[in-house]
């Protein structure tokens, strides 16, 4: 009997440092991409127009490579290991998403992907597209197909092996292999993730309004916030967690071994006043290699201001204030700058509300799924 092709792509993935190899279907049907036009009919991408002008070819993973047969998904861990979300009880200091504080994950995995899809196009003699998240293919959807793990009612992708922390990269192939079997859902009756939300970004289980999210408004919208939400932020500054950090299923993950996905230091807590004192080549320097740093420095500049104007620091009414003459429009129009209006010592906020210890950090929880 031939020995299986699989097994020799899941020996060179584990070799280049992913946790996950697993295959699924290219070329069958699939639901997702209705629901992908549905979220974009209703409007709930906001400012993300690439997604509308590339929702033809995100719709399949064949409407972009009508020759793609077979989809190797790979995941890399990136667990930190302890629950992120106390860090925000320093009101005075930033947070920064748990997955940018290390180098670009894109960067990081798409040598790696590059590299093994070369020896799967040698094994086979097929043509091989290597994808990171930056291309129109939706890799959530074609994981949850190769069973590395499902789309929680956070939409993201959990694993009840490895919690909700994993990068996601895809390799298709014009060859073909046997798939995996795909997962089913383990969300249950549990709501966490929904409950948590500082600014009810889910109209509904398993669907997301980006224009409500922490993550979009921090990261992709490029103008000043609606006034709704600049208190709801707190101190998140690049990106936001609670969804993720609250999920029972983080019971079973564990921290990452992979050197370059590790926190640096100046990123974990970094104190609001030095970071509104950036200006770009400071912000390049501290950013290097990091996510963070594609979205420039003033749009992050305008992200700590907001951070300010909730921190209840009259310490940090000098930073903003410095900020008032600022030559972009969208750093002098963040209210934070207004400081001394805005600063008040003992301001109530619901920035505090996802800062309750998730009982799925603890081994004594029984609030957990059952592992099966």
């Amino acid at each position: 009997m031939a020995a299986d092709p699989r097994t020799f792509i899941r020996e060179r993935a584990s070799a280049l440092g992913f946790d996950v190899c697993r295959f699924a279907s290219a070329s069958e049907p699939w639901s997702a991409g209705e629901r992908l036009a549905h979220f974009v009919g209703a409007g709930r991408h906001g400012d993300m127009g690439w997604m509308e002008t590339t929702l033809e070819r995100r719709a399949h993973p064949t409407s972009m490579w009508p020759e793609a047969r077979t989809a190797v998904v790979l995941g890399l861990n990136y667990g930190p290991g302890h629950d992120p979300l106390p860090e925000m009880a320093d009101a005075s200091a930033g947070y920064i998403s748990v997955y940018a504080r290390g180098d670009d994950y894109h960067e990081l995995i798409k040598g790696r992907l590059k590299t093994l899809a070369g020896q799967i196009a040698a094994r086979t003699g097929e043509d091989v597209k290597v994808f990171v998240d930056t291309a129109p293919l939706m890799e959530k959807p074609l994981a949850q197909r190769a069973g590395v793990g499902w789309q929680g009612k956070h939409t993201n992708l959990l694993s009840r092996s490895r919690g909700n922390w994993l990068f996601l990269g895809v390799i298709l192939s014009a060859a073909g292999f046997e798939p995996d079997a795909p997962e089913s859902e383990h969300c249950g009756a549990c709501t966490a993730c929904l409950d948590v939300c500082p600014t009810q970004a889910f109209p509904a289980p398993f669907q997301l309004d980006a224009r409500r999210c922490l993550s979009y408004l921090t990261i992709e919208f490029a103008g000043p916030w609606p006034v709704e939400f600049r208190p709801l932020t707190g101190s998140r500054i690049y990106g936001c967690d609670d969804c993720l950090a609250v999920c029972p299923w983080n019971k079973f993950a564990v921290a990452s071994h992979e050197a370059r996905v590790q926190a640096r230091e100046a990123l974990v807590s970094p104190r609001l006043a030095e970071l509104a004192a950036l200006d770009d080549p400071a912000f390049r320097a501290l950013f290097s290699k990091s996510p963070v740093k594609r979205i420039g420095r003033d749009r992050f500049v305008r992200n700590v201001l907001y951070a300010i104007g909730n921190s209840g620091d009259v310490g940090l009414v000098a930073p903003a204030r410095a900020l008032l003459d600022d030559p972009a429009p969208v750093v002098r129009g963040a209210p934070g700058r207004r400081a001394g209006a805005e600063i008040q010592p003992t301001r109530p906020s619901r920035r505090a509300r996802p800062q309750r210890r998730s009982p799925c950090w603890s081994s004594t929880s029984n609030t957990s799924p059952k592992r099966s």
